[in-house]
């Protein structure tokens, strides 16, 4: 991959195209989602929706061994793929389904040990409904068993940077999790039950369709084939996966990855099995809506982010840091800007969109889901430095600190909640945990990629900075003005999607990112046209 403007404009269409067919991808799971979600929770009811939730929490809270695994096997193949070694890339491709193998073994015992006695001890099940509660911690684990052997196939995808597959295949899975609503609004079962064995077998089908995707189309991936011909253990193929190099390497670089990854699952789950001690269920429910609703406008930006990762590892392979660099800044700005705009216009307009949206609004989801959405933007800004750091492989120092801070998070909420005992507080000390943390990735990450942080807070920070103030203040002094209507809802939204989309242009892009965006825009309406 050499160093000029033919490869980066070659590098800048493959990004294109890929964020394209992600936002494809997008749209038609998230109106799904906005759908299905109004759905099961008028059916199952708040109880057993905030049941269902921080039930299946407690089996995620085991699979942050296998969320830094998936991280360790998608630096490996982009890296191989990067520097072109088609032998690495098989061993890399086989030491990972052994891994993950290892892994989905070890968090069905924690599941079925520690996660049992605190699904019995400590959470707060009404005693109707402990039964169903307990097959649907039992399906959830099962369904995390089938996705833990699935990462490794996704992460071939997105190594291989076929973003068409992902589109989809998602498309089908958005179409039978239609089918599962359908299903669950006449079943004439026990609805929380019948709603997790639908979604483990929607979960089942999903796995096949990526590793049949992948057995097709990418060599490496031949795990059972290798398997049945004994090929991996002929050393000009693929090594050994028990050899010691590889599997420790994968093994150490995924070990310090595991403090980032444990803070993400307890400031998630952490924080739900918290709330649940404290308040119960139904402000489980309130959350798990204000996680959905953040789910689904992170999409905007997940999208871009995930095109643009493996151009971060691969220029990293090749040593272009300044090629890098510019990747970096663009994925931090693209990302907070395709956030924001949508994220703006939600917490303006949250209790008029949540009320028409669900109908009946749990208390507290309104102020869980504006805090959310700050949290999410300075978090998901932050991922592109883990990208960089990931493809250095020198992750000891950046997990062992961040993920340090991130820890924190649950034992001072738990603190925040016996002094203050409002649900929201929560929320308050994950905020300031995340600002604290946001800063101290930009020291870390400096040495390892020589990064200028005084150049990064020119072309990222303060940009974004200007874009969030001018855009909300007026609009909100608008929104402040006007009477309680939908008309009024609907004037505020059109101003602050016109405002902040205007001042992301001319302010948070550079000359070189307006005209691509330009050409682009001619380029689409050429076609119409034709």
């Amino acid at each position: 991959m050499s160093n000029n403007p033919s490869t980066s404009q070659a590098n800048n269409k493959r990004i294109a195209k890929n964020t394209m067919l992600l936002y494809f991808r997008m749209a038609i799971t998230m109106l799904v989602q906005l759908y299905t979600s109004r759905v099961v929770l008028q059916t199952l009811g708040v109880t057993d929706y905030g049941i269902y939730n921080v039930v299946g929490g407690i089996v995620s809270m085991f699979s942050f061994l296998n969320a830094t695994m998936t991280t360790s096997t998608q630096r490996y193949l982009t890296f191989e793929l990067g520097r072109g070694n088609m032998q690495k890339l098989k061993e890399v491709f086989f030491t990972s389904v052994y891994i993950h193998l290892i892994i989905a073994i070890v968090i069905t015992l924690l599941a079925e040990t520690v996660g049992l006695w605190f699904f019995y001890n400590k959470m707060i099940i009404p005693p109707e409904r402990l039964t169903a509660a307990f097959w649907v911690f039992q399906i959830s684990i099962l369904t995390t068993f089938i996705a833990i052997m699935s990462y490794p196939y996704n992460a071939a995808i997105i190594a291989h940077e076929r973003m068409s597959a992902f589109a989809y295949i998602s498309v089908a899975e958005t179409v039978v999790k239609l089918l599962v609503v359908y299903l669950l609004l006449i079943g004439d079962f026990d609805k929380l039950i019948l709603y997790a064995v639908l979604l483990g077998i929607v979960q089942l089908g999903i796995r096949f369709c990526y590793s049949n995707y992948c057995s097709r189309h990418f060599e490496e991936t031949h795990y059972f084939r290798m398997l049945r011909q004994g090929s991996w253990r002929r050393k000009e193929q693929v090594n050994d996966p028990k050899q010691p190099s590889l599997f420790k390497e994968m093994l150490a670089f995924a070990g310090w990855n595991v403090w980032g990854n444990l803070a993400a699952i307890l400031f998630s789950q952490g924080l739900n099995l918290l709330l649940n001690m404290f308040f119960g269920p139904v402000v489980n429910a309130a959350r798990a809506i204000s996680t959905q609703v953040q789910s689904a406008i992170f999409q905007f930006s997940a999208n871009f982010q995930t095109a643009l990762n493996p151009q971060i590892t691969k220029t990293y392979a090749c040593g272009q840091f300044s090629e890098m660099h510019r990747l970096i800044y663009r994925s931090s700005k693209f990302t907070f800007i395709l956030l924001f705009i949508p994220g703006l216009m939600v917490f303006l307009e949250a209790p008029t969109i949540l009320r028409i949206w669900l109908g009946t609004v749990p208390d507290y989801t309104v102020i869980f889901l504006r805090i959310t959405l700050i949290i999410m933007m300075i978090d998901a800004t932050a991922n592109p430095l883990m990208t960089a750091a990931a493809a250095t492989g020198e992750v000891r120092k950046y997990q062992s600190i961040s993920g340090g801070i991130l820890l924190s998070i649950v034992p001072i909420s738990y603190l925040v909640l016996k002094c203050v005992g409002a649900p929201w507080s929560v929320f308050i000390v994950h905020l300031a945990v995340c600002v604290i943390a946001y800063v101290s990735r930009l020291f870390i990450i400096r040495p390892l990629i020589q990064l200028r942080i005084r150049e990064f807070i020119n072309h990222v920070v303060l940009r974004l900075l200007l874009i969030a103030v001018v855009s909300f203040v007026p609009v909100f002094l608008l929104q402040s003005v006007l009477p309680s209507s939908l008309s009024s809802s609907l004037v505020v939204l059109l101003a602050s999607f016109l405002l902040s989309t205007c001042l992301s242009y001319f302010f948070g892009l550079d000359r070189q990112e307006r005209h691509f965006i330009q050409s682009k825009a001619k380029s689409l309406i050429q076609k119409f046209q034709r």
